[in-house]
């Protein structure tokens, strides 16, 4: 049996550009072939036991030629595999995938072309330039700056497009862009055409400078640009000014590290991105399940004799749900009982399993809880209170001291990421803005990961998402930047967002 060859365009850099139907080929696929331009998080939904063969290209470096790409995928479908070229921008566009489907074609293969959002329209667009708008340019033109424009076999109508009035974008051009914009002008283009330049377009480094086609090259220069660059050239250049969004989020570019564990980070580096920043996944724990299970089996066969059950995270929720289902049981199992949930992540997860929590703190902190729970009376109450095998009892004592029968019973295990020390030391190295602390064991456990260097953590801004986050920084010698009023990842987002809403980022 012979595979099937899926050519995919990636989309320009924002993992999220690519389609649906593209996404779908990568979640089956057996091998995938991919370029440089593609962002590695798109391939997060290859299946774990795929094949991965990278054959990116870059100017004075190469892979793999195009000739050998071409036999290497013929080779993969021929051998029965499911394979995925995964392309950055659209296939079609620039992208040589005619030439890899005519050699497949050629050797009887099957193939499926899936097109992606090219970065000649997505890069303007990110950087609030419209190709056409009404009354400035109805028509654009995408051409290669590869080629050069001052060769007598150029087959760019450069004294065409000087003229039409359009749009003109050029990729790959930024070598060759002294000789395409003075081929313009001596073929009639105005010195003042409005001209700028797109650096890593959709990516969160994206760099955008303006100016006109007679000082856009030395400004681009001044600037620092290097390749890849979209060079767009024409009046709608100017609807910048107005139109741009994307780097005028309140933490673009900023490098964001997120110590969340991995299974709930996803949350945190979405509302993170959403505000611009370049969000940077280092779990330093891990949610796992105890290792021995009968005390807690033991205490939820007789669940119904506690009055209270307060629980101290989501992950509580979800673990001793998942035991209750075990035992056959469900939220009926603690029909009668009273139910507290520590912060909103809490209520919204006993909300999912159909319970509405009688009491949520106004804040989720110990102290707080027990100062708000002081005006009832505990003589004689049982409470469980299911959390982390680790972590604060203040809650505890503060019920016990009020009269409360506690007990306090661990429900899943913190455990710390094994193996990622050097991707810590290597993440600082390349350059963090910001850190994210949601619980004390992140902190705990990533001043443990760089061997208690905190020289990289000083050079950063630090933001917690609660006073026992932020004391826990504290007694590790650690310097609090900023403390969330709302102890959530919503919240912690929030408070970023708002302080450096007005301006460059800035150490207290």
């Amino acid at each position: 049996m012979t595979g099937k060859v899926y050519l995919v365009g990636a989309g320009p850099g924002d993992p999220g550009l690519i389609t649906v139907k593209g996404m779908r080929a990568l979640e089956q696929a057996q091998v995938v072939v991919y370029d440089r331009l593609v962002d590695p998080v798109q391939l997060q939904a290859v299946p774990a036991d795929a094949e991965l063969i990278f054959v990116g290209k870059a100017r004075g470096r190469q892979e793999l030629t195009q000739p050998e790409i071409n036999q290497l995928l013929v080779d993969k479908a021929s051998q029965g595999y499911t394979v995925v070229r995964l392309k950055g921008g659209d296939p079609f566009v620039f992208g040589r995938g005619g030439e890899e489907a005519l050699e497949l074609k050629a050797n009887g293969l099957a193939f499926e072309i899936v097109p992606g959002v090219t970065s000649a329209i997505a890069g303007p667009a990110y950087a609030g330039i419209p190709l056409t708008h009404r009354g400035i340019a109805t028509t654009f033109t995408v051409v290669s700056g590869s080629e050069d424009p001052t060769k007598p076999e150029s087959t760019i109508p450069w004294e065409i497009l000087a003229k039409n009035g359009g749009t003109l974008v050029v990729l790959m051009g930024w070598k060759s862009l002294e000789n395409i914009l003075a081929t313009l002008q001596k073929e009639g283009m105005s010195a003042t055409t409005p001209a700028a330049l797109v650096q890593w377009g959709t990516w969160s480094d994206q760099q955008t400078v303006t100016g006109n086609i007679e000082n856009i090259l030395e400004k681009g220069k001044d600037a620092g640009l290097t390749p890849p660059v979209i060079t767009v050239i024409g009046e709608v250049v100017n609807l910048r000014e107005e139109l741009a969004w994307f780097d005028k989020r309140p933490l673009f570019s900023k490098k964001v590290l997120v110590t969340r564990s991995r299974s709930q980070a996803s949350r945190l580096c979405t509302l993170l991105e959403q505000s611009g920043a370049n969000a940077i996944e280092l779990p330093t724990i891990e949610i796992g399940p105890l290792e021995d299970f009968s005390e807690l089996d033991a205490t939820l066969e007789k669940i119904t004799n506690y009055d209270w059950v307060i629980f101290a995270s989501a992950n509580a929720v979800e673990s001793l749900f998942e035991r209750l289902e075990l035992q056959g049981k469900d939220a009926r199992a603690m029909a009668g009982t009273t139910i507290g949930a520590i912060g909103p992540a809490t209520a919204q997860a006993l909300a999912q399993r159909g319970i509405t929590a009688d009491f949520v703190p106004s804040r989720p902190v110990s102290e707080a809880v027990v100062q708000e729970l002081s005006s009832r009376d505990w003589k004689g109450v049982s409470v469980l209170l299911p959390s982390a095998d680790i972590g604060r009892d203040e809650l505890e004592k503060g019920l016990a001291e009020m009269g409360a029968t506690v007990n306090r019973l661990a429900a899943y295990r913190n455990v710390p990421v094994k193996s990622v020390g050097d991707l810590a030391k290597n993440a600082f190295h390349d350059g963090v803005d910001v850190v994210t602390f949601t619980s004390s064991s992140t902190v705990r456990n990533l001043v443990d990961m760089l061997d208690g260097d905190r020289s990289a953590l000083e050079a950063s801004f630090i933001a917690c998402i609660g006073p026992v986050t932020a004391a826990t920084c504290r007694e590790l010698g650690l310097r609090v930047d900023l403390e969330a009023t709302e102890h959530t990842v919503e919240g912690l987002v929030d408070a970023l967002t708002g302080h450096f809403a007005g301006g460059e980022l800035s150490l207290k």
